[in-house]
């Protein structure tokens, strides 16, 4: 009897050591596909969802990042920005961002890129594609860069249809990082920096972020086709050639002259900042540290055998124990409370720098109707186009207050100091024409300050209700014939986006 059970017991034995065995070398072997890089068909290359046959995990991960889909209205948190932004796009619509998974549907639908009619019209230029998809390099590539920066932005509506995603950020053959958009490496070389080919594989985890993360301007310039005609390209460049601070890049775009808009209240020659996250970071004791914006925003993760690089990128504060705390010291609490420090002092300066701003445009607008002339007012209105820079520079990166706290207060200080200069020299110029006890009008409220910046709204979210009622939807379904769009993501997107709802 007791042979008997010891026989079985045994066998048992034997049988758990296979099963283990066999756990085990499905695991190993299932690392050891993975560290293959399979190749992803550059036909479908594009398309993020071709990428989850051979990543799973990563693949996976991403698709997570439509779980970020609150919609924050910023004009209604932040009612002084339409002032501030009297005159150009944003002033009719600007929400927080929202996950990678919903860039190229946020970009349809924002009051920003207008209402087009047919493919022909915008009102934006190509160029507001430039970061919304991986289809864009793929459309440079075919295209050339020149003709992809030409016309105007519905151009390319039925083509630029897949979401940030894999391709934007990967080789397809290797799974390698890699950069495709020509743009950055003109600019790394013009501040003499590395190219992208020439930097550390940690200092790419950062590159292929600053493709998008970084402040940009529509550069214009005339170019022949191949059919010998002339043609105007607005192509996005990193105005990096004097440096990456705000100052640097201040310089570079007064010494050509450039103006992203004149400012419909003051007149002022306007610049606006577009997310400097990458030039920001770069100040801030992490990158001096080595840190790359992977590490906090993609942390790596472990399942079973397998390491791999958590593709929901957002907050670091909501995976704490992958991103923070492999090098803190301190408690999750603890670090969520300097954090919440870092920000609330961030918003009391920045809140007076935007009030300051507001009252300065629309003092300079009441010191225009009582007759001021240009020579009275361009010195001023030159301190307005300074404060209003380094202000949008310190805070457009969102995260900026975290990433490098001390640059972010340092400019919005300098933003409210020159501010109020401004305003200042506005007392004189109100006095000379009688004005001196002038209040600036009321923009506590979204309704209020749209008001102000003459911003039609009904008739612009109207416009665009017809569009995405007729040509979006042509969009759509030309995608899925050319077979640039598979058609099961575009279902996915529409029934999990309720973004244009206002």
């Amino acid at each position: 009897m007791k042979i008997k059970l010891l026989l079985v017991g045994s066998l048992i034995a034997i049988a758990g050591m296979a099963l283990l065995a066999n756990n085990i070398n499905e695991k190993e072997g299932e690392r050891k596909a993975l560290a293959k890089a399979p190749v992803v068909p550059e036909a479908d290359m594009n398309k993020n969802e071709e990428w989850s046959k051979y990543y799973p995990r990563q693949y996976s991960s991403w698709k997570k990042t439509k779980e970020s889909d609150n919609i924050e209205d910023m004009l209604d948190t932040k009612p002084q920005l339409s002032v501030l932004w009297a005159g150009y796009g944003f002033a009719k619509d600007y929400n927080a961002p929202r996950g990678h998974y919903y860039a190229v549907q946020d970009n349809v639908n924002t009051l920003r890129t207008g209402a087009p009619k047919d493919s022909k019209t915008g009102p934006m230029p190509t160029a507001c594609w430039t970061c919304k998809s991986p289809d864009v390099p793929r459309l440079i590539e075919r295209d050339g860069e020149n003709e992809y920066y030409s016309g105007k932005w519905s151009k390319y509506g039925s083509e630029v249809v897949n979401s940030i995603g894999c391709a934007d950020c990967h080789d397809n053959e290797t799974a390698e990082l890699t950069m495709r958009r020509p743009y950055l490496d003109r600019a790394l070389e013009a501040a003499g920096l590395n190219t992208f080919k020439d930097s550390t594989h940690q200092e790419k985890r950062s590159l292929v972020c600053a493709q998008c993360h970084s402040e940009y301007y529509f550069n214009k310039s005339e170019y022949t086709d191949k059919d010998g005609k002339t043609k105007t390209s607005v192509a996005v460049t990193l105005p990096w050639d004097e440096g990456l601070s705000a100052e640097n890049m201040e310089k570079y775009y007064s010494d050509r002259n450039f103006t992203d808009w004149t400012h419909k209240i003051s007149k002022a020659p306007m610049l606006k900042a577009q997310h400097p996250g990458f030039e920001i970071a770069s100040t801030g004791i992490h990158a001096q540290k080595g840190v790359s914006c992977a590490d906090c925003h993609m942390p790596y993760t472990q399942e079973g055998s397998v390491k791999y690089s958590d593709h929901q990128v957002g907050n670091p504060l909501d995976s704490m124990d992958k991103s923070c705390m492999p090098c803190h010291r301190e408690s999750e609490s603890k670090l969520k409370a300097i954090v919440k420090q870092k920000f609330d002092r961030k918003e009391f300066l920045m809140e007076i720098a935007m009030d300051n701003l507001a009252k300065a445009h629309l003092e300079t607008g009441k010191a225009m109707e009582l007759g001021a002339t240009d020579d009275e007012l361009k010195e001023i209105r030159l301190d307005i186009r300074h404060a209003q820079w380094r202000w949008d520079y310190s805070i457009a990166s969102h995260g900026s207050f975290f990433h490098a706290p001390e640059e972010t207060l340092r400019l919005l200080a300098s933003a409210n100091e020159t501010a109020q200069q401004a305003r200042l020299k506005l007392v004189r110029v109100l006095a000379k024409y009688n004005a001196i006890d002038f209040s600036a009008p009321d923009f506590s409220t979204k309704e209020n300050a749209q008001k102000l910046a003459g911003v039609p709204l009904k008739d612009l979210i109207d416009a665009k209700m017809n569009f995405k009622a007729t040509l979006e939807k042509a969009w759509h379904a030309e995608a899925v014939k050319k077979g640039n769009l598979n058609i099961s993501s575009r279902e996915d997107v529409d029934k999990t986006s309720s973004y244009f709802k206002k």
